[in-house]
């Protein structure tokens, strides 16, 4: 498990940070180029990389890149409330509808995700990503400020890692409060149901017969949370390019669903676009690269919106589900302030 040491400098030591990427301690700014095309990857500079739910691919190359802490901010915090893209009647109502596709056999797993949305007035999103680092940091928590894209995240999970040949993700599928003791079966299949997932799409980028699962079903605290952990890895495939393994794999298993291509389509027919929530996060230097599931993001997009969702299986109660989404958005909206 990554250590997620709280990295923050004094607030009011920078007063104009502009354009800049960081994540773990790694501060990238001087801005020189954004591109949508996957190839410059291959350049072995350092990008910035977003990519959405959808598949839109913006990557941003910074100049400068150092070891340093990331140059706090002060937030006065939102108030109002947060709306959502479901009421609680309409996102019981689409558990339902995907345990019925299950009972069919049209999947076997789908993550039901909603939207929560906020009018914003701050510039950008530094100050929140401060208060994020003090009180929920996260192993991938990263912020990414570019134009046309502002993130702050606090993401848990690691969508996709590479050091040479060694690639490495590490779904997350369970989710229960720190007072909570033992994670039910329900929790335990849906893990692994999205193991196998990630088993195959690492399949299609790993040399035969080195894909493994050295941990499996791990217990991991995170902020007011426990998380159920699997990781699976494998040996990168030599001659294929960044193209190839971001088509393979996105977007994430774990935030879409079982079989990953009926899962997307039920996604598709009952949610309105996700955008950069539940896309990836992070970096690529050459055959390095970090990225994050895009979960416990805010971002902005004519007005602030923060993502939250759970994984629905023929075992989920609606009610229950609905309850973890609550439980998921709540910490963090309570850093950013207003009403959930």
């Amino acid at each position: 498990m990554r250590n997620f040491s709280i990295y923050l400098r004094s607030l009011g030591q920078v007063s104009n940070l502009g354009d800049c990427f960081w994540m773990g301690g790694r501060l990238a700014t001087d801005l020189q180029e954004i591109s949508h095309d996957p190839e410059v990857l291959s350049d072995g500079r350092f990008w910035a990389v977003v990519i959405t739910f959808e598949g839109e691919m913006t990557f941003a190359r910074f100049a400068s890149v150092v070891e340093e802490d990331f140059p706090g901010n002060s937030w006065n915090g939102f108030t109002g409330s947060w709306k959502s893209s479901f009421t609680k009647e309409d996102y019981v109502s689409y558990v339902e509808e995907i345990r019925s596709l299950i009972a069919n056999g049209t999947v076997y797993q789908v993550n039901a995700c909603r939207v929560l949305s906020i009018q914003d007035s701050s510039n950008d999103l530094r100050g929140l990503f401060s208060q994020i680092l003090l009180h929920n940091p996260a192993p991938w928590a990263s912020y990414l400020e570019i134009p046309g894209v502002n993130i702050a995240s606090a993401s848990p999970e690691l969508f996709f890692s590479r050091n040479g040949s060694l690639v490495k993700t590490s779904p997350i599928k369970g989710t229960q409060r720190l007072d909570e003791t033992g994670f039910g079966n329900k929790d335990k299949a849906e893990n692994v149901m999205i193991v196998d997932l990630m088993r195959n799409d690492f399949g299609r980028i790993c040399e035969s017969g080195t894909v493994e699962v050295p941990r499996l079903l791990a217990n991991e605290e995170h902020p007011g949370l426990r998380h159920l952990v699997s990781d699976i890895q494998g040996q990168l495939r030599s001659e294929l390019s960044w193209k190839e393994i971001l088509d393979a794999l996105s977007p994430p298993g774990s935030i879409s669903g079982a079989p990953k291509s009926s899962a997307l389509s039920v996604i598709a027919d009952h949610e309105s676009t996700r955008g950069p929530y539940c896309g990836a996060l992070g970096w690529v230097h050459g055959q390095e690269a970090e990225l994050s599931v895009a979960i416990r993001i805010f971002w902005k997009n004519d007005g602030l919106h923060f993502g939250t969702g759970a994984g629905i299986t023929w075992n989920s109660d609606a009610e229950q589900e609905w309850e973890e989404t609550q439980l998921k958005a709540r910490k963090l909206i309570s850093i950013a302030g207003g009403e959930l």
